[in-house]
């Protein structure tokens, strides 16, 4: 699970077309099937015989009422930049979840997000969107209905990464490197071919060695390979996002190199796995390298 945080925005327009994959219109409407969570104020807010179903219009002009409502409440920066947006993605390989799934992960990443909190029927209105196969979206105005200003935790992203780890856990979602602080960058560790106590290995002993490299290698937590698929991918999707021409291509070449990884894994795997193996471990030393992060790159798996 991928987990980012926009800049934030003056107006809910851009976002949520983002969320959508498509403009906002005003003849579009929205069911619970989309909007798969929001604000608990909401429920107070419409009329029992009040209509339901809002277009995308609507719910753009929804979250945007508190800016027009409050137009001198200021961010701590002294900014009028109050949508906030931020998207999760699942692995390709994670199952379809269900709307109430995705209602659960919406709900948490915006108790985490500080967006919501228990018993605060008044707070900021959000919105979670589920328009995109494998990818949640929310949005939030972070003026309350009292005019003040919601503060986020300076240190949002890792809590939001440390949320993300707990949640695939608990609905058996992919998680590359589960073992990993997100604040961290990603390690691997590589094995030496010395053994213990200056010994001699034998030619059984040599090969439980290299089998045992040779599955680190492809091993899809920790593994080398396992990290630099991973941040392919996170080139992939950000470079699918650009508005360029060539944004869409370049993303779609890295996918290809993705899967070629995993297929250069598979393959390490099952060559380990052919093998002879012993009874005895051999122990071995261990020394541990360091990947370089991407610039800029603020995705956590």
């Amino acid at each position: 699970m991928i987990i980012r945080i926009h800049p934030r925005d003056i107006s809910p327009t851009a976002p949520l077309a983002e969320a959508l994959g498509r403009p906002a219109s005003g003849q579009e409407g929205l069911t619970e099937h989309t909007v798969v969570a929001h604000w608990p104020g909401l429920d107070y807010y419409t009329l029992d015989d009040e209509q339901k179903t809002w277009t995308s219009a609507e719910w753009a002009e929804h979250l945007n009422d508190p800016s027009w409502q409050h137009p001198f409440a200021v961010s701590p920066q002294d900014d009028r930049r109050a949508i906030w947006h931020a998207d999760v993605r699942l692995h390709p390989s994670d199952r379809d979840l269900t709307g109430p799934e995705w209602s659960e992960i919406a709900h948490r990443i915006a108790r985490m997000a500080g967006i919501q909190r228990p018993g605060d029927d008044q707070g900021c209105r959000w919105i979670a969107v589920q328009a995109q196969p494998g990818r949640l979206d929310l949005l939030a105005n972070l003026i309350r209905s009292d005019g003040t200003w919601i503060t986020q935790h300076r240190q949002l992203l890792p809590l939001l990464g440390v949320e993300c780890r707990r949640i695939e856990a608990e609905l058996a979602l992919r998680s590359p490197r589960p073992d990993l602080d997100p604040e961290q960058t990603p390690r691997f560790t590589e094995r030496s071919t010395e053994p213990a106590n200056g010994a001699s290995p034998g030619t059984t002993d040599a090969t439980t060695h290299l089998a045992g490299l040779l599955r680190q290698l492809a091993d899809e937590n920790t593994g080398p390979l396992a990290t630099v698929r991973g941040l392919v991918e996170h080139a992939a999707h950000r470079l699918d996002r650009l508005p360029h021409a060539y944004g869409p291509d370049a993303g779609h070449q890295l996918e290809l190199i993705a899967r070629r990884l995993h297929g250069i894994q598979q393959d390490l795997d099952a060559t380990a796995a052919a093998l002879p193996a012993t009874a005895r471990p051999v122990p071995l030393s261990t020394r541990t390298t360091a990947v370089p992060p991407t610039p800029g790159a603020r995705l956590i798996r």
